[in-house]
């Protein structure tokens, strides 16, 4: 089980670790086309499209499983803090078995989505020919990492006997 954990942790530090690189590319595009503007009196073409569809939909979703496997979700547990422990571990693996339901339905619909927005090639309506297809593939990663996210904490929980 522990070689298991450790797959799952390095495959979101993996994806995390791509959407660190997604937002210094975005920085540096941004960056690069408020230079071109003020100084060359120029623009570079699609920055907004790129940033739309492309940096920020990376950023959000292949992070995802990442911040899910540290515990860093906004998460709000006033009352569980006050019963007893084995009931905050019987209500932590409820969440985790909702988690892994609410994310396994996310990553198969978002990988449909992907599978179909590739056959087809989409694109986004713009002035030149912008695929977004590429983009619809963020989801379905971010969705797998947040899903593993999820059974390891479980996994966790339950080996430790206690809520995480």
């Amino acid at each position: 089980m522990q070689f298991l954990l450790g797959v799952i942790r390095w495959l979101n530090i993996g994806t995390a670790t791509a959407a660190c690189i997604v937002m210094l590319l975005m920085m540096a595009h941004i960056t690069l086309d408020i230079g071109v503007r003020y100084f060359v009196n120029g623009q570079i073409v699609g920055t907004l499209e790129w940033v739309s569809f492309y940096y920020m939909v990376a950023l959000v979703f292949l992070a995802l499983g990442y911040v899910e496997y540290k515990n860093e979700n906004i998460r709000v547990d006033l009352f569980a803090q006050m019963m007893p422990k084995t009931m905050q571990l019987v209500l932590y693996i409820f969440a985790c078995l909702l988690g892994l339901i609410f994310f396994g339905m996310l990553f198969w619909q978002s990988l449909i989505d992907a599978i179909r927005a590739t056959g087809r090639a989409e694109e986004a309506m713009s002035n030149f020919r912008f695929y977004i297809w590429p983009a619809r593939w963020a989801l379905p990663i971010g969705f797998a990492g947040a899903l593993l996210a999820v059974l390891a904490n479980l996994l966790r929980a339950i080996t430790r006997r206690q809520a995480l």
